[in-house]
């Protein structure tokens, strides 16, 4: 789980799965330089630091729309990055994708304002029609009597 912000400024936790073994020609330079907590001395970091670099490209509806290049643009830079360190990255995905609280609000609120409007504008065409209706209707009695 990482807690970034967007390139519009907006809050996003991530979260990330990520698939990894040690490089099997490196089990000694691994054990020798990071120990047997390889993994957690050296990817809680790498994976924070990458994750919120590329999180702060984009803007939150890019988050939601490009999601498929956000994955593997951290997973590019992962995978170069756990080089380093002799380990090597199987897969990496983005499982959970959120935004703040006042975020989603306003979105929510943003598309219930689209719904009032399109309701309003509807209600307005059909008041229009029902005016030509009546005066038809008006029209055709006065001819008739």
């Amino acid at each position: 789980n990482t807690n970034s912000g967007s390139k519009d400024l907006q809050m996003v936790q991530i979260s990330l799965r990520i698939l990894f073994r040690p490089d099997p020609s490196n089990l000694v330079f691994i054990y020798r330089m990071l120990g047997l907590d390889y993994d957690a001395r050296v990817l809680p970091s790498i994976v924070n630091e990458v994750t919120k670099a590329v999180v702060a490209q984009y803007n939150a509806a890019e988050l939601l729309t490009k999601r498929e290049i956000v994955s593997r643009q951290i997973r590019d830079m992962i995978s170069k990055r756990s080089a380093d360190f002799k380990i090597v990255l199987d897969d990496v995905s983005v499982t959970h994708l959120a935004f703040s609280k006042e975020y989603t609000a306003a979105v929510e609120a943003k598309q219930v304002a689209q719904q009032d409007a399109e309701r309003a504008k509807y209600t307005v065409e059909r008041a229009i029609q029902e005016k030509r209706t009546i005066i038809i209707k008006a029209d055709g009695e006065a001819k008739s009597a």
